[in-house]
């Protein structure tokens, strides 16, 4: 590939990484997918806040039992409420009419949304909705501005409105930008706690788009111990081989 062209995307990727953000500064989310305990909540805030209307089709309760170090019964207790088998899939029972003429278009499935948008941008959404009159359910949001969606975790959060400051863009033209919110009604949550909410219901996510990450490592990690094995084995067996040879 020509020099000249390599260097040119690599210049077009920090503004690549900022369009993803619909050039709102992401903030990281400092996932740990090996955290049990934030997958168990990720888990939980999944099944409450967006099963309802996002299906998880590739995944199945019955996994999430095994990986989650949960049991069956914690698992039907805590995150299967309609009748569901432990191995059935993770879907949404509102026809996809019904959801197309309320959202406007029928909500995507978040098996791997975590792979699509990554786990930075989905903390950062979360974190950015805003009270605003204007849109069909009272809300939009700093990331992905004139969303359908609704606040759905409001009630953990709280309601805030947003702080604009006028600028000067490139162009000649006043731009308004979000610099900060105000809080208008406190939620159940303090900021620090909703931000660990939101971290886990990320980090689930991530969990959720690779759920063969764990036998991947654990299957990586046998490999390497067996080759360092094989390896000094080898070693020796080659000396053994040779040690006649002048």
């Amino acid at each position: 590939m020509n020099k000249s062209i390599v260097l040119g995307l690599l210049l077009l990727m920090p503004g690549l990484a900022t369009a993803s953000g619909g050039g709102v500064h992401l903030e990281q989310a400092h996932v740990n997918v090996q955290n049990q305990a934030s997958l168990q909540n990720g888990a939980k805030l999944f099944v409450n806040y967006c099963l309802s209307c996002h299906s998880a089709r590739f995944m199945r309760y019955s996994r999430l039992a095994r990986d989650l170090g949960l049991t069956e019964e914690q698992v039907k207790e805590n995150l299967m409420f309609i009748g569901e088998k432990l191995g059935d899939t993770m879907t949404v029972n509102m026809p996809t009419e019904d959801s197309k003429r309320w959202f406007g278009t029928p909500p995507p499935d978040l098996s791997v949304i975590a792979r699509s948008r990554g786990p930075d941008w989905l903390y950062t959404y979360m974190k950015t909705f805003y009270v605003d009159a204007s849109r069909p359910f009272g809300a939009n949001n700093a990331v992905f501005p004139d969303v359908g969606m609704p606040h759905v975790m409001w009630e953990l959060e709280g309601l805030k409105r947003p702080v604009f400051e006028t600028h000067v863009d490139a162009d000649g033209k006043e731009v308004k930008s979000i610099v900060g919110y105000e809080m208008v009604q406190p939620g159940k949550l303090s900021p620090l706690d909703y931000d660990a909410a939101v971290a886990d219901l990320v980090n689930f996510l991530v969990y959720l788009g690779e759920p063969g990450q764990f036998d991947r490592k654990r299957i990586g990690l046998a490999v390497l111990l067996f080759l360092g094995l094989l390896a000094v084995l080898s070693y020796y067996l080659k000396k053994e081989y040779w040690k006649d040879v002048h």
